[in-house]
C-alpha cells in the first residue's frame, strides 16, 4: 500500500509518502515538508499563534493535494509536543479535521519514546542487545531503553531544541549567563530520571535519532570512513559546545549539515545531547536513520499483519 504519513512536529511539518507492505522495509517515495517551528510560534500564554494555525492548515491542505497526485491510499496523521502542550491544541486539531478532513492523533510523550524505540530496534535488529535510544525534537527529549521491541523505560522531558531556545537562549549569540543557566536547567531535568533509565542495566548499544543528532554528528565528525558521520562522540561534542555558543546564527548556518532554519536551535540541541550523554554515562552513540515517523509506519503495518491473521 502507499501511505502518507503526516508528521506535525514542533519544528517541521512533514508529509512522507512511502510504499509499505507487512513484512517488508518501508520505501520512501516522496517527501513534502516545511519548517513551521510551531514550538516557537506561541503567544505569551502558550497558545499557538494565529499565524501558526494558518500555516499548519495551509500545509495540511497542500499535503492532501500532493498525496492525491502520488496515489496515496491512506493518510496517517500525528502531532507531538507543540500541539500537545498548547492550550488551544485541541481547538486547532478540530479546525484541521473540519477544514481538511484529516484526523491528527496527538501522541503522548511516552508514546513518542516507544514508537521511536520500535523504529530503532527494527533498524538495528535483535543483535544490538539492550538499546538506549535518545531523540531530541523541537519540543521534547525522548528516552527509551530496553531489550525488546517495546522499551522498559519510555520517558519524555520538556527539553526540545526549539522550546529551550525560545525559553532560555535569547540573543544572537546568547550571553554567557543564559547559556550557563540553560545548561543547569537541562542537567537538572535529566538528572531526575537518570535512576529510572540506568536501573535496567548497561546498554549494549546507544543510539541517537532525529535531525538534531544527525546534524551534531555532521558538525563534530563531518565524514567517516563510510561517508556521512554515523557516530557522535561526547568528547567531540563537548569541544564544540562553547564554539557553538559563541557563534551567531549566520555563522552556525555555515557549518556542515546546519540549515538556516536549524541554525538558531542547534546550540540548544547540543546542550541537551551533551547533558544526556554525560549524565547517562554515554561516551559515543550511533546515529539511526529511522525515528518516530518510521515507528508510526511500522506500528500501522503490524496492525495490518495482525488483522490479516496467521500466514501459515
Amino acid at each position: 500500500m502507499r501511505l502518507g504519513v503526516l508528521d506535525v512536529g514542533s519544528n517541521t511539518v512533514h508529509l512522507l509518502v512511502v510504499d509499505a507492505h507487512p513484512g517488508a522495509r518501508p520505501l520512501p517515495a516522496s517527501s513534502h515538508k516545511v519548517e513551521l517551528k510551531l514550538a516557537e510560534q506561541l503567544e505569551a500564554d502558550g497558545r499557538i499563534s494565529a499565524a501558526g494555525e494558518k500555516a499548519l492548515l495551509e500545509f495540511v491542505g497542500s499535503s492532501l493535494t500532493v498525496g492525491e497526485d502520488l496515489g496515496v491510499e491512506e493518510v496517517i496523521g500525528f502531532a507531538t509536543s507543540a500541539i500537545r502542550d498548547a492550550p488551544n491544541g485541541q481547538e486547532l486539531l478540530n479546525r484541521v479535521r473540519t477544514e481538511t478532513g484529516v484526523e491528527l492523533r496527538v501522541l503522548a510523550g511516552g508514546d513518542e519514546a516507544r514508537l521511536t524505540f520500535l523504529a530503532v530496534r527494527r533498524w538495528f535488529g535483535w543483535s544490538a542487545g539492550r538499546l538506549l535510544v535518545l531523540d531530541i525534537g523541537g519540543g521534547s527529549l525522548e528516552i527509551g531503553a530496553g531489550l525488546d521491541e517495546l522499551p522498559d523505560v519510555a520517558i519524555s522531558l520538556p527539553l526540545g531544541a526549539g522550546r529551550l531556545t525560545r525559553d532560555r537562549l535569547a540573543g544572537d549569540p546568547p550571553d554567557a549567563e543564559s547559556v550557563r543557566s540553560a545548561r543547569r536547567y537541562v542537567r537538572a531535568e535529566i538528572g531526575r530520571v537518570v535512576r529510572d533509565v540506568v536501573r535496567g542495566g548497561v546498554p549494549d548499544q546507544v543510539v541517537g535519532s532525529s535531525k538534531t543528532f544527525r546534524t551534531l554528528a555532521r558538525i563534530c565528525t563531518p565524514m567517516d570512513d563510510e561517508g556521512p558521520a554515523r557516530t557522535l562522540r561526547r568528547a567531540d561534542l563537548s569541544a564544540w559546545v562553547p564554539r557553538l555558543a559563541a557563534m551567531t546564527e549566520s555563522e552556525r548556518s555555515g557549518l556542515p549539515g546546519v540549515s538556516t532554519g536549524r541554525a538558531r536551535q542547534i546550540l540548544a540541541g547540543a546542550l541537551v545531547a551533551e547533558g544526556a550523554m554525560e549524565l547517562l554515562g554515554v561516551e559515543s552513540l550511533q546515529i539511526s536513520p529511522w525515528a518516530l515517523r518510521e515507528g508510526v509506519i511500522l506500528r500501522r503495518l503490524d496492525a495490518v499483519m495482525s488483522a490479516s491473521g496467521p500466514g501459515l
